[in-house]
C-alpha cells in the first residue's frame, strides 16, 4: 500500500497536492495556469453571486421593504442584479439563480484565465516577471472586463484598463511584502 490509497489520504494532502501538481495536465504550462485560474475564479464569482443574492431576498423579504437600511446595503434596484430572483420557490426563480451565476462565474473564470495567461506570456516573451508584465495584463483584463458589461462605454473601458493595471501592478509589487 503506497501514499496513493484513498483511505490514506488527508483532505489538507489532497489540497496541498493541488499546490505542486495542479489540477490538470493539458500538455503545456499555459494551458495548465489558465485553466487552474478560470475554474478557481469561476467557483469564487459562483459563490459570490449567490452569496449576495441570497443576502438581498433575505433582506428584502425579512423587512418587505428596504426603507431602514442605506441604499448600499439595502439591496436597492442598482445592486440587485438579477430582478427575477424574488425569494419565491418558483420555477422562474431558480432558473434566475442558475443563469446568473454562471454568467458571474464565466465573467470571473474568463477575467483570471486571460490575466494569467498574459502574465504567463509575457514572462515568455521578455524572459522576467515583473511589475511590466502585471500592469498591461491588468489593463488588457481591465478593458476586456469593461466591454462584458450591458452598457460599456469609451471612458468605463479606460476606467477598467486602469484600475486593472493599478491592481494587478500593486499585487505584483506586495508579493512577498506580507
Amino acid at each position: 500500500m503506497g501514499g496513493n490509497n484513498l483511505e490514506n489520504r488527508s483532505l489538507l494532502g489532497e489540497l496541498t497536492c493541488f499546490d505542486k501538481g495542479g489540477y490538470f495536465d493539458l500538455g503545456h504550462p499555459f494551458l495548465n495556469r489558465i485553466a487552474e485560474s478560470f475554474l478557481k475564479a469561476a467557483g469564487i464569482g459562483a459563490v459570490q453571486a449567490v452569496s449576495r443574492e441570497a443576502y438581498f431576498t433575505a433582506v428584502e423579504s425579512a423587512s418587505g421593504d428596504t426603507g431602514g437600511f442605506p441604499p448600499e446595503v439595502s439591496g436597492a434596484k442598482r445592486h440587485h442584479k438579477f430582478p427575477d430572483l424574488k425569494g419565491e420557490t418558483n420555477r422562474k426563480s431558480v432558473e434566475a439563480l442558475v443563469k446568473s451565476t454562471g454568467k458571474e462565474s464565466l465573467q470571473w473564470g474568463l477575467a483570471a484565465g486571460m490575466y494569467s495567461g498574459l502574465t504567463y506570456g509575457l514572462k515568455e516573451a521578455r524572459g522576467v516577471h515583473d511589475w511590466k508584465n502585471s500592469a498591461l495584463a491588468g489593463a488588457i483584463t481591465g478593458a476586456a472586463l469593461a466591454l462584458t458589461s450591458e452598457d460599456h462605454s469609451q471612458e468605463q473601458l479606460v476606467h477598467c484598463a486602469i484600475t486593472g493595471a493599478a491592481i494587478s501592478t500593486a499585487a505584483n509589487l506586495f508579493t512577498g511584502v506580507f
